[in-house]
This record gives structure tokens, sequence and C-alpha cells, in this order.
């Protein structure tokens, strides 16, 4: 069993925000491999599932993103699980917009939804980096997560989540580096990048 964990904000009025790259992406996994509908649990919003033959359970917290990780421990303990059985999905300013890494463990890079899960859960949990690029300049930062994806925007928002969804039996079976070969090749097809493959 996986939890599949999408870091946002809920609410109407976040819903296009780049800071919630996360929850579009746990939807577009929820839309493409037929999930249940979502409904409250463990503070936040739990629909059920499988990808590929494995249970997951996707998690969209509730807490707001400096509190992610309470609904992520909630979940986590009641489930039993361990570190190796969580992946979240969340939004990367070092990472150029429609880029995509996964990655075990390391910092939190600012990050509070990280921080929070961090505090609650140590560090070493894979992480799904979704790019959305920096405003340049620091000072910035807050109010360029906090506004929705721009118009120019939406088309690879939305490639990028559907070849998520697409692609995700590879991330379920533990192939990061073929899950973001895949997502990266997607994309280039889209016209968004240079083919490229990656290395894990």
């Amino acid at each position: 069993m996986l939890l599949l964990v999408g870091l946002g904000n809920p609410g109407r009025e976040y819903a296009g925000n780049r800071h919630n790259i996360g929850f579009m992406a746990i939807d577009a996994l929820a839309r493409e491999h037929g999930f249940s509908p979502f409904r409250a649990r463990f503070q936040g919003r739990v629909a059920e599932g499988s990808i590929a033959g494995e249970k997951a359970i996707l998690l969209k917290p509730e807490t707001y993103m400096n509190d992610s990780g309470r609904a992520v421990a909630e979940a986590v303990r009641f489930h039993k699980m361990s570190l190796g059985q969580i992946v979240v999905f969340h939004d990367e300013l070092d990472l150029a917009p429609g880029k995509l890494r996964v990655k075990v463990g390391g910092g939190d890079a600012g990050h509070n939804g990280l921080r929070s899960i961090t505090s609650h859960m140590t560090r070493d949990y894979r992480r799904v980096r979704l790019g959305i690029g920096h405003p340049g300049d620091k000072s910035l930062v807050h109010s360029y997560v906090l506004n929705d994806f721009g118009k120019g925007e939406r088309a690879w928002v939305e490639t990028l989540c559907d070849a998520i969804a697409r692609n995700a039996s590879l991330l379920v079976a533990g192939d990061d580096a073929g899950f973001q070969n895949r997502v990266h090749l997607a994309m280039a097809a889209a016209g968004f990048g240079e083919v490229k493959p990656l290395g894990g």
C-alpha cells in the first residue's frame, strides 16, 4: 500500500495557485485510475483505489500547507505505514516550470509543507518535486506561490499532471528514474522542453 500525498491549501480561493500543484497532481491520479470519490478523513480529503495492482490512498491535507504533517501522520499511524510507503507531491521553486524530479529525503528548501511533514515523520520519505520556477527575487516568493497559474502556464500544468497520472505505475513500482524520464519525454512531446533523458 502507498500513501500518495498532494500538498496545497484547501478552499476555492487557493485552487488555482502555484502552491497547489500537488493537489492538481493528486486529482489527475484519481481521474486516471478510477479512485473512489474524495471524502473527509485524516484531517484531509481521501480517495482509495489502486495503481497497477498496488493499493493506494490519495490524500489532500486540509490543515493548510503549514500543518500538512498532521494529516499525513494521522493517515500513517492509522494504516501502520513505513516512510517508504509515503510519496509527497509538491511545488518546487528551484526547478524550471514543468520539470519533475523524484528524490528521497534531503532538506525542505524553505517549503513549509515539507517542513511540517518532516517534523512529524523525519525526512526520509519520497518527494515528487514539481517545478514551478522562481520569481527571481526572494521577497516575491510568497505572492508568487499564492497566485494562480497564468493562462499561458495552464497547458503545461495540465500536461504535467496528466503525464504523472499516466506513468504512475512506474512510481508505484519504485522505478523513480523511469518515471521521471517518461514524464520528461511526455512534456517534450507536447512541446514543453527538449528531450534529454534524466538520470536517477
